[in-house]
């Protein structure tokens, strides 16, 4: 036991934060950070690296693309010089039009809001994965990421740890029962889950922490 919480220390010492904060976003449970954290969500889903989801998201935000509205008041072409500046070039064009129409869902379907989301689903995980995979690009896997990103201020679904956690957590040789995973740690399930994530991302991350560790 004394072992694995060293393992999931030093993880959390290099790695333990969540994508959402590495992209800025200061997660609350109002509107704009929601928002914000979808949009990070639907990037991250892609197959690209995490970085450049991260960098795009940030650079969106400073296009003033920063809730729904403003999304779809935006141009194809104003998001798609967004999601290049912040190197998110290989799915740029089909992603612009995405975040358009997914910005427009939003705010037909639920006012702008997605705590509407939530009052909806009430609490029932199948429901608010089957509202959430409305939003155009954001998949199963979009909607795992959104779910584990916002799981501290929607409480109803934590922890959720998701396949990609519990590959993280094989690879460092750490439980794959969330349970017994996150009785080796106080920090935030949310924290957990995305430092995990990196080490299922990065071997390199896996393994410099192995080491530490050892």
């Amino acid at each position: 036991m004394a072992g694995k919480q060293a393992v999931l220390r030093e993880l959390l010492r290099t790695s333990g934060q969540t994508y959402a904060a590495e992209a800025g976003i200061r997660l609350t449970g109002t509107p704009q950070p929601l928002y914000r954290t979808l949009v990070l969500s639907c990037l991250l889903s892609a197959r690209i690296r995490a970085s450049a989801a991260v960098a795009s998201t940030r650079a969106l935000y400073d296009a003033g693309m920063r809730g729904p509205r403003q999304m779809a008041d935006a141009t194809w072409q104003q998001r798609v010089d967004a999601l290049g500046r912040g190197g998110y070039r290989r799915y740029d064009e089909r992603t612009a039009t995405q975040l358009g129409d997914g910005a427009r869902l939003v705010i037909d379907a639920w006012h702008g809001d997605l705590r509407r989301v939530r009052d909806e689903a009430d609490g029932d995980v199948a429901a608010v994965k089957r509202l959430l995979r409305q939003v155009p690009g954001l998949g199963p896997t979009g909607v795992d990421i959104f779910l584990r990103e916002v799981q501290d201020v929607w409480p109803e679904y934590r922890p959720h740890l998701d396949a990609k956690v519990l590959q993280g957590a094989e690879r460092l040789g750490l439980p794959r029962d969330a349970s017994a995973l996150l009785r080796l740690t106080d920090e935030r399930p949310s924290v957990v889950a995305a430092a995990l994530v990196r080490a299922a991302l990065d071997e390199k991350i896996a393994e410099e922490c192995l080491e530490a560790a050892g």
